[in-house]
């Protein structure tokens, strides 16, 4: 007779850590010969496109700062940002975010990763992280790649701010650096609605599309007439409002309001895509989706959150309408001739003159006051008055303008040739154009006055 022993301890496996989980992640994507090449375009393209954009004679003055590249490389990272904020960016996060789901369910791979992992909320938490750092490093190329570039090409002069004032080198490059940080914010949320088109629609290529959709939708939006709640209250607003940055006092509201919509959003559907990730059946080989469960959970309450955020942004803020009124027009228009003039007058070499002693005013009409005086529009006319020291006749300048609706203007010089018509004036970078010719301007669309 023969005894049999037997041991009931069983070994239980324990999950993979998440450090462990994101390293292995994080070596993946890496090793994905598309984010290759998206790290290195990001890392050396905007410093050739900067630098080569500054050696032309045709300066893209369309673009915000665009006609500064020339007299500063400070410039060229600003216009890149414009670039990344409306197209590079969401691709990014398209390209990255997008798949990292959804490449599980192409390959198959699903089953082998829950055995070596053995849990679905590290296995989420790991390809976020890691998706969120290559995405940082590739917004960080493409900062330090055009302010290189604009360095190298330019030099490190000082840069005219949207009021017409002069920011020192080193005032430029902390609010530079800030404007690339404040642009993390609408980023990360593309990224997590990224990660949820990546979860909720499996190995559809929608989860791919969904990112630069949103952010084509939220540029639209911010083209049309909106009332100033609606258009703070998408996260795409941050994209644009970083520009605040670069007035004198800076026009924070806007910005903090656009950020702190921009992290609500990432949070928000960072959250909805763990919760359909976590209750997923992992054991259907054909899973292509969620279906009902991706509209209930996904766009549904980000549905919810933009009226939420409308509502709380209209009670918060006193601005009504466009935000475009004609007596911020005016400040604005004054505001930044006198700083232009100031600076002309240097480059000129005339006697210097102070804003207090200029007095400049400016008087603006939209539709030669034929309509309502307030709104977008290429219709606006200004005229400008300024007085010198010494002279009884106040100087007088005219000034068409174009208003976006986000409240970025054009002003183009209209007569006398002489004060604001093209001609070309000697600077320390070479010949550049009158600054009191063309200019970019902002209007601030809430009330703070």
């Amino acid at each position: 007779m023969t005894a049999t022993v037997t041991d009931d301890s069983v070994a239980v496996a324990r999950p993979v850590s998440v450090a462990r989980g994101y390293r292995f992640e994080l070596v993946k994507l890496v090793s994905q010969w598309r984010v290759r090449l998206l790290v290195l375009a990001c890392w050396i393209a905007p410093a050739l496109f900067v630098a080569g954009v500054g050696q032309q004679s045709t300066l893209p003055s369309d673009t915000l700062f665009g006609r500064w590249m020339h007299a500063t490389g400070w410039a060229g990272p600003l216009v890149m940002l414009g670039f990344a904020g409306t197209w590079a960016l969401p691709l990014l996060t398209s390209l990255v975010a997008g798949d990292v789901f959804s490449a599980e369910d192409r390959l198959g791979t699903w089953r082998h990763l829950l055995v070596a992992v053995r849990s679905t909320r590290r296995i989420f938490v790991a390809k976020s992280l890691a998706g969120l750092t290559v995405i940082v490093l590739l917004v960080a190329g493409l900062a330090v790649s055009s302010a290189v570039g604009g360095l190298v090409s330019v030099g490190n002069q000082p840069l005219v701010g949207l009021d017409g004032h002069l920011l020192a080198p080193s005032d430029a490059a902390g609010r530079v650096l800030l404007a690339w940080v404040c642009a993390l914010a609408p980023t990360l949320a593309l990224a997590a609605i990224g990660l949820l088109g990546s979860v909720a629609l499996g190995r559809s290529p929608m989860g791919l599309l969904l990112p630069p959709l949103v952010a084509l939708a939220m540029q639209v939006a911010q083209m049309l007439p909106l009332p100033v709640a609606v258009r703070l209250a998408l996260p795409g607003y941050a994209f644009i409002a970083w520009n605040g940055l670069f007035t004198s006092p800076a026009q924070l509201a806007p910005l903090l309001i656009g950020i702190a919509v921009s992290l609500v959003w990432a949070v928000l559907a960072t959250a909805l895509a763990y919760l359909l990730f976590v209750r997923r059946d992992f054991t259907n080989p054909a899973y292509d989706g969620s279906g009902r469960r991706a509209f209930t959970l996904g766009l549904l309450p980000l549905a919810g959150l933009t009226a939420v955020t409308v509502a709380v942004v209209a009670v918060a803020t006193p601005s009504t309408g466009s935000g475009i009124a004609q007596d911020k027009v005016q400040r604005s228009v004054a505001t930044a001739f006198a700083h232009l003039y100031r600076l002309q007058t240097r480059q000129l070499h005339r006697p210097a003159v102070t804003e207090a002693q200029l007095r400049v005013a400016a008087a603006c009409t939209k539709s030669a006051g034929q309509a309502v005086q307030e709104g977008a529009g290429n219709d606006w006319r200004c005229v400008v008055t300024w007085h010198l020291p010494g002279v009884p006749v106040a100087g007088t300048a005219i000034y068409q303008l174009d208003i976006t609706s986000d409240g970025r203007f054009v002003a183009d010089g209209d007569g006398p040739k002489e004060v604001n018509g093209y001609f070309l004036v000697r600077t320390s970078t070479g010949d550049a154009p009158n600054p009191l010719w063309q200019f970019d301007g902002n209007v601030e669309l809430l009330d703070t006055h």
